[in-house]
């Protein structure tokens, strides 16, 4: 095996915030699954489904959940409706993980010259995340309700398969848990039943290497950090 192929596909992997309309063909997805598929999962039981979205079901979601987005600065209200099925992220955070989060954060905005406190421009970036940052594809991700958190994991490698083989086939991602919070919404659209639950949503496209925004690359903490041996 050519591991040095298999190294520069998972290290070349990035979220990628801006995408170029070009089509990706049903083929090519149907393709990285199959081989993302191959993830481990407890017992072999494979509990995900995926949703490959395009066309005007993408359009209908985009528009209904920004739709929502906007009418939430006005309304709090409307936030309270639409909350996550499950906990993404902590209820309180601690260091070093709320200072990796806050480094990202305004590394982003900084590099797309948004400052803080500049709530529009840092709504209408936020809201790039429910345009799909203009990629064709929307893969959604679920389980069924009656799975454990064992399950979302087993979701977690495939997913992770998902980008890795869309890298090695030219295609770039964006991982996207934001979608999480409007799952009443999208849910519906997308035909699933109400036994799954939405664990993550992703886009899927040609990354546009004109946009600045695809410059930003996160950093990683060095693996003697956060390794531990034990002998």
């Amino acid at each position: 095996m050519d591991y040095q192929s298999v190294y520069d596909a998972i290290t070349g992997r990035h979220s990628v915030r801006a995408f170029t309309p070009q089509t990706v063909e049903k083929d090519l997805i149907l393709e990285l699954l199959n081989v993302a598929a191959r993830a481990p999962s407890g017992t072999n039981c494979q509990p995900w489904q995926v949703y490959v979205v395009t066309g005007d079901k993408r359009d209908q979601i985009v528009a209904e959940v920004c739709a929502l987005h906007d009418a939430a600065r006005l309304d709090a209200s409307i936030n309270e409706q639409h909350t996550e099925s499950y906990p993404y992220y902590p209820e309180k955070w601690i260091s070093p993980y709320i200072d990796r989060r806050r480094e990202n954060g305004w590394g982003l905005y900084g590099l797309l010259g948004i400052q803080k406190g500049e709530k529009d421009k840092m709504h209408e970036q936020h809201q790039r995340n429910f345009r799909l940052f203009d990629a064709p594809v929307a893969l959604f991700f679920t389980v069924n309700k009656v799975m454990g958190i064992g399950s979302k994991m087993d979701i977690a490698m495939m997913m992770q398969n998902v980008m890795i083989a869309a890298q090695a086939r030219g295609l770039a991602t964006c991982p996207q848990a934001a979608w999480n919070h409007y799952h009443k919404v999208i849910l519906p659209i997308i035909g699933a039943g109400e036994d799954e639950e939405l664990v993550c949503g992703m886009a899927v496209g040609y990354a546009d290497t004109s946009a600045t925004v695809n410059t930003f690359i996160t950093p990683r903490v060095d693996a003697s950090e956060f390794t531990h041996f034990v002998e």
